[in-house]
């Protein structure tokens, strides 16, 4: 019998960050999407009351919230802006939790503090040309050379590459994938012109080059040849915070909704009146109440060291598929206006289709699922 209650701390979280996303993100959304751009300033705002490092220990400079405290926060910011969240998602939940994965307690001292406080801005460096959904053949190679690591590779897709001080770089080595802390600020290393994307415009893409690059023999995050392993675990969270964030733009969308639906007259009556309309915001209640089960039942399986693999592939699944469905509803509620981008939803409409590609596609996440479930014989 799973039984779940926020404590009152987590209350608190929630209010504080929903408190600033009204302030301060919903205001400027539609800026940060036109102009493709987080401000420095609200980065360094989140950064100060604690949001780029929530779900880390408060011995390494983090929150202490735990990943439940986490998928809070990111609920919360979504709902003003996906861009945000997804630069938050891409900082802390995988470029800082790699580290955090593999990394020995004298590792985690050094290179945790810097990130969970946002004085550091982290990426995740995975992805290649050739190294998508089929990341385990990556091409990027590290060799040891004397004290040095020589690194040479190209990355894509990578969000936050251009705006990072440290990547949490996956590169070959002769043991196999490893994971290294990489700061950006050396020789070799190079970003290229931020992506132009559909949506989440303001979170910042690009490919990365590391050319001859050179770091200490101490950077290398972990064992040698088990960075893949730090990579799947890594994802595990991100997934998981993927939902959450999936979750907090669907309860926006469905408050936005049945709000037009009370307001918007045709026939002599508000839409809300006729049985096609209650039947969308219905579905989207379902929905969105199945979302929020799995995300904190998975959640507190993660707090609590539990192999939550399956878990967090059901909830990028089920989530980023929800999503979708929510938001088109949620066009079609608000009919032209749901077009138009003088209301968030054609925004958000452009942002959410995202979630069914990166951190792994739909079509990876049901190979997970079903893998799984076939080894344990059907039991969950």
């Amino acid at each position: 019998m799973f039984e779940f209650k926020f404590t009152e701390e987590q209350y608190m979280l929630r209010e504080m960050v929903k408190d600033f996303t009204n302030n301060e993100i919903k205001p400027i959304a539609s800026k940060i999407d036109s102009e493709s751009k987080i401000p420095e300033e609200l980065i360094k705002k989140m950064a100060g009351l604690g949001f780029l490092g929530i779900s880390f220990p408060e011995e390494y400079g983090g929150g202490g919230f735990g990943e439940v405290g986490y998928c809070l926060m990111q609920e919360e910011i979504s709902r003003g802006c996906m861009s945000t969240a997804t630069f938050i998602g891409a900082h802390q939940s995988i470029g800082t939790n790699a580290i955090y994965n593999g990394a020995s307690e004298e590792q985690k001292k050094k290179f945790i503090p810097p990130l969970a406080s946002g004085e550091k801005i982290a990426a995740f460096g995975l992805t290649e040309a050739q190294a998508g959904s089929d990341s385990f053949h990556l091409k990027t190679k590290a060799e040891l050379v004397g004290d040095e690591w020589i690194i040479n590779g190209e990355k894509l897709w990578i969000t936050n590459g251009g705006i990072a001080d440290f990547i949490s770089l996956f590169a070959r080595t002769e043991k196999g994938i490893s994971l290294f802390a990489v700061d950006t600020n050396v020789t070799g290393f190079k970003a290229g012109p931020p992506e132009k994307k559909m949506g989440i415009k303001g979170s910042v893409t690009n490919a990365l080059s590391f050319e001859n690059v050179r770091i200490p023999k101490e950077n290398l995050i972990g064992q040698d040849g088990r960075g893949f392993v730090y990579a799947m675990k890594t994802l595990d969270a991100g997934r998981l915070g993927l939902g959450a964030a999936c979750l907090g733009v669907s309860k926006e969308l469905l408050e936005l909704s049945a709000k037009y639906a009370k307001e918007r007259v045709q026939f002599d009556h508000p839409i809300s009146h006729f049985q096609a309309i209650q039947f969308m915001l219905a579905e989207m209640a379902v929905m969105i109440y199945n979302m929020e089960s799995i995300v904190y039942r998975t959640a507190v399986d993660y707090d609590l060291h539990k192999d939550i693999s399956r878990q967090s592939a059901i909830v990028k699944y089920y989530c980023s598929e929800s999503l979708d469905k929510i938001v088109d509803f949620a066009v079609q509620i608000h009919g032209g206006m749901g077009y138009s981008q003088e209301l968030p939803i054609e925004r958000i409409y452009r942002d959410s289709r995202i979630n069914r590609i990166f951190e792994g596609t739909n079509e990876i996440q049901k190979g997970i699922i079903a893998r799984d479930v076939i080894k344990k014989g059907g039991k969950l």
